[in-house]
């Protein structure tokens, strides 16, 4: 655990999904996609259970998060998803300490290179990317298909 002032950064639990999901739909670009939903969330935390961080602040019904990113690590390559901040609390460093938290485990595993996933009209994602040292890679588009 860490700390940014009065946010705590901590790694979630099968207890944090249901307002984390909510907090997804109201900080984060992108809220349909197909399969973020309960199972999905508590399949990542039980697979590797210190992939998705979470900013928390103290409020007052008890914790409350501000901030949310997965730091997924294959073996091979390290992703970073669903790097959103709520919009009352950006430009306050609790981003930066999100990526810093990522990037730490990264390296711990020997990772070498972080990529994200960004949607292309996302200017204010494109800011907290670049503040954070990422570059767009315009010569890679991503392919998916639905299973």
């Amino acid at each position: 655990m860490s700390y940014v002032g009065a946010v705590q950064l901590r790694p979630a639990t099968v207890d944090d999904i249901p307002a984390l999901l909510e907090f997804w739909r109201t900080s984060a670009e992108d809220t349909n996609r197909t399969g973020d939903d309960t199972a999905a969330v508590a399949a990542l935390i039980a697979r590797d259970p210190d992939a998705l961080v979470l900013a928390v602040e103290a409020g007052e019904g008890g914790e409350e998060i501000v901030g949310s990113l997965v730091a997924g690590f294959d073996g091979w390559r390290c992703h970073l998803y669903r790097f959103a901040v709520r919009p009352d609390r950006r430009r306050r460093g609790i981003g930066k300490a999100l990526l810093d938290a990522a990037e730490e485990r990264f390296r711990a595993f020997g990772g070498r290179r972080a990529d994200a996933m960004v949607l292309e009209d996302n200017t204010l994602a494109h800011r907290a990317w670049s503040a954070g040292g990422y570059a767009s890679q315009p010569e890679w588009r991503r392919w998916v298909k639905g299973l």
